[in-house]
């Protein structure tokens, strides 16, 4: 496998297991309504299968970053960890009927247009080498 391709599929499986928890820990967040300070609600945050499948993106996602920081490079991997925030924009919206907003869009197209710029960056480094 390529560097290239092992960067992309690290990445991607990076941005699904982060997507991932952030949209189980929501579907708990749902579930465990309403949100009291007391035991009765972490029993009902406990009981729902949404927080172990938010634990168990976390876990990938840690293990997938651990991987990718071994042979990535530190800039374009730490930038590309963020576009999960990007993934959990473009779910929100059919899954929860959240509306995106143009300073959403911007932001979204800015956090990967940045990640693209380091990337490039670092390949036209590693050129000059």
């Amino acid at each position: 496998m390529s560097r290239a391709n092992f960067y992309f599929l690290g990445f991607c499986a990076l941005i699904v297991f982060d997507t991932f928890s952030q949209i189980c820990f929501k579907m708990a967040a749902i579930q465990a309504e309403p949100f009291l300070m007391e035991g009765a609600w972490v029993i009902r945050v406990l009981e729902t299968p949404w927080v172990y499948g938010a634990i168990f993106g976390y876990l990938g996602a840690f293990i997938t970053w651990l991987s990718l920081l071994r042979h990535a490079p530190v800039g374009p991997a730490f930038a590309a960890s963020h576009l999960e925030v990007v993934g959990v924009i473009v779910i929100s919206v059919p899954l929860f009927g959240e509306f995106l907003t143009v300073s959403q869009m911007v932001g979204a197209i800015l956090v990967v247009a940045g990640v693209v710029c380091l990337a490039q960056g670092e390949t036209q480094s590693h050129a000059h080498l």
